[in-house]
This record gives C-alpha cells, structure tokens and sequence, in this order.
C-alpha cells in the first residue's frame, strides 16, 4: 500500500496548527511556506481536513485554517481517511469464482484465505492508526524537541 504525500503535508500542517497561538488561524500560503511545498497543492488537502472537521477555514484578512478539534480528538486514521478516503486498501476480487470449482454462491470475501489474511493486516494497521492521536504525536515531537512549538510560533511569524 503506498499513500500519497498529501498524508505526511496534511499531518505535518495539523502538528503546525496545534502548536500555533490559540484561536490564531494560518493561511495556507504560511503553512506551505513553512515547509517549501507547493500552495495550490496543500490548500487541496486542507480543504480536505476542512471537509472531514478536522480544521476549521476562516476567512478575512487575519484568515487560514485552525484545528476544529482538540488534537486529543483527532486520530491519525482520521487525517489519513480525510485525504485518502476511507476505501478499503485491498479490495478482493474474488477471483477463486472464476477458478476450479469456483462456486456463485460463495462470498470468497469471507472464504478466501488470503482475502482474511489482507483484511486482518489492514484492521491491525487502522486500529494503530485510531490508537494514535495528534496530541500523542505533539508530545512525541516535543519530548524529542521541547523547542518546536516555540519555533513553529516564531517561523509562523516571520513567513
């Protein structure tokens, strides 16, 4: 299974937003600047979070996008299935129907060995995904680095 990028920019911003001024929205060109990305590209998959309620999109000229959630609230899973969608990543075909002694009336998505084995290893995948929370991800970044949410602040306000 490969993600696309837009998953690491849209849980990078979300971390950036946690960490910005309370109630302090940030434009989209400041999140992207923060990291050399393209803004066009990350204000699609903030308007995805936006979809999902995951931020929150204010306007005017002091406007940009806030966490609409404690990070506390917002898992992991939540920020992936924003910008990935929520299909499953393996989707049987069953084809073991149109093998030998392939049958109509058999549901091979629950029969099928290796379905239930990609099945299994996609559940254990989201529900570490679930386990894990954007809080839980802020205090792992500032255990490694108690100077980040200043820095992030500070960079916020020189862009």
């Amino acid at each position: 299974m490969q993600m696309g990028e837009g998953v690491e920019w849209a849980l990078h911003s979300c971390l950036n937003l946690a960490w910005a001024e309370p109630g302090e929205a940030v434009p989209a060109a400041k999140l992207a600047a923060f990291y050399d990305l393209p803004a066009a590209y990350l204000n699609k998959q903030l308007q995805a979070l936006a979809r999902a309620g995951i931020v929150t999109s204010v306007s005017g000229p002091r406007g940009g996008f806030r966490l609409a959630r404690a990070p506390e609230e917002i898992t992991v899973l939540d920020v992936v299935t924003a910008i990935e969608g929520p299909q499953e990543a393996f989707r049987c075909q069953e084809i073991l129907r149109r093998g030998p002694g392939g049958s109509e009336s058999v549901d091979y998505r629950k029969a099928c060995v290796v379905s239930q084995t990609m099945r299994g290893a996609e559940l254990a995948w989201r529900k570490e995904l679930a386990g894990q929370t954007l809080a839980d991800l802020q205090a792992r970044v500032e255990s490694r680095s108690p100077r980040t949410p200043a820095m992030t602040r500070q960079r916020f306000g020189e862009l």
